[in-house]
């Protein structure tokens, strides 16, 4: 008998019939002798559905009431779920969040999770319950309901996983598992029998959204070897884990990112400390900066160009004109979120020299700029048009897969 954790995204329970299909994957695990804890997302556009509403009363409400409201989309899907289980025979109980023992930072729609106390999850699975628990949230030193951010399921689940000391987490999505690139935009892409958590996690990080960046981060810290694969077939899915069995390969993926906007301080001055000054204030305020190129102004002067996230791009401006760029002489900040990131990963480029030159032949054959590029060992991100994206994605697909 195992303990296994199953997470079943919004589209995997988007109406009646589907929420049916859950229930009987989730019955057959049971009816097999297993354990089984179940973590559901809000059904569908439920959450989209839900943010719209408050925006229609206040586009600037507070993050404690959105947490409120975004919360009750998960609590509409477990006890939906638990009826449909209880209808095909088998002994359910809903959770939210708190009840399941999610204690959470109070960083409001972005909260982290501190601890997870297993006991109530433990009593009800020494009863024979299946223990069906609301994903993405949680609950504070306040007693304030929080939420983890967008895919915070996936936390979730693992984090339940982990606490549990589970078998296996299987996250069960609209997608066969994790492919070399969007199989709805590149109709060659290959599923991956395994990959490791680093390439996941990067893959994850860089706009593939198959599973959330923060689940992996928690996976690969705990040793919980994650199954992805699909609620609407019955096929074998992509195992994420340590250390894949298989021969390195040279590219797991090709990923994109259209979220983001770029900003460029032009002007200012060549001294030391203005960077560190710079984002430390935009850390301050929880603006998280990606790509950054530094490059060499005019007169003693130097600009700074990076990447953030779109939502945050009027907020970033806003900050460092108000306490920074005012201060100084012809200093400008300029902000374009019409950008988006390409990125190739694989540990496979270790030990693989040419990788970046070939990519940007493919980029250049096609006709496609490159205005910034940032590197590590396991993968290559460069800034482009966003109108180019999706064509970029496939022309680099092509250039590392098509002989694979």
């Amino acid at each position: 008998m195992s303990l296994i954790v199953q997470k079943f995204g919004g589209s995997s329970v988007a109406d009646k019939d589907r929420v049916m299909n859950v229930a009987s994957i989730v019955a057959d695990t049971y009816k097999k002798g297993n354990d089984v804890v179940v973590v559901v997302s809000a059904q569908g556009d439920t959450t989209d559905d839900l943010i719209a509403k408050y925006k229609e009363i206040d586009e600037n409400a507070s993050n404690r009431e959105k947490d409120m409201l975004l919360a009750a989309g998960e609590q509409i899907s477990i006890s939906l779920l638990a009826m449909a289980l209880h209808k095909l025979g088998c002994p359910a109980i809903s959770l939210l969040g708190w009840q399941a023992g999610f204690a959470t930072s109070s960083s409001h729609t972005t909260a982290r999770i501190k601890k997870v106390d297993t006991s109530r999850l433990k009593a009800e699975i020494a009863k024979k319950q299946i223990v069906v628990v609301a994903g993405f949230q949680g609950l504070n030193k306040y007693d304030d309901i929080t939420t983890l951010g967008r895919g915070g399921s996936d936390t979730s689940a693992v984090a339940i996983a982990a606490a549990m000391h589970a078998d296996l987490c299987q996250i069960y999505t609209d997608v066969e598992g994790v492919y070399t690139a969007d199989p709805r935009k590149v109709p060659n892409a290959q599923k991956l029998e395994e990959i490791s958590y680093d390439e996941m996690l990067e893959l994850a990080s860089l706009g593939a959204q198959v599973l959330n960046n923060r689940s992996v981060e928690l996976a690969k810290k705990f040793g919980i070897e994650l199954e992805v694969l699909s609620s609407l077939t019955h096929k074998p899915g992509t195992i994420v884990k340590e250390k894949p069995k298989m021969e390195k390969i040279l590219i797991s993926g090709v990923a994109k990112d259209t979220d983001i906007a770029r900003i460029s301080v032009t002007n200012i001055p060549n001294e030391p400390g203005f960077a560190f000054k710079m984002f430390s204030l935009l850390s301050a305020k929880n603006i998280n900066v990606d790509i950054i190129l530094q490059s060499i102004g005019r007169n003693n002067t130097k600009d700074i160009t990076f990447t953030v996230a779109k939502d945050n791009g009027a907020k970033a401006v806003e900050i460092l004109e108000k306490n920074y760029i005012n201060k100084y002489d012809g200093a400008q900040v300029l902000l374009d979120d019409s950008v988006a990131k390409v990125s190739i990963v694989g540990s496979g480029m270790e030990s693989h020299p040419g990788v970046a030159s070939d990519m940007f032949e493919a980029l250049a054959d096609a006709q496609i700029n490159i205005s910034m590029i940032s590197t590590s060992e396991i993968k290559i991100s460069v800034l482009i048009d966003a109108d180019y994206a999706d064509k970029a994605v496939r022309v680099l697909h092509d250039k590392f897969f098509s002989e694979v």
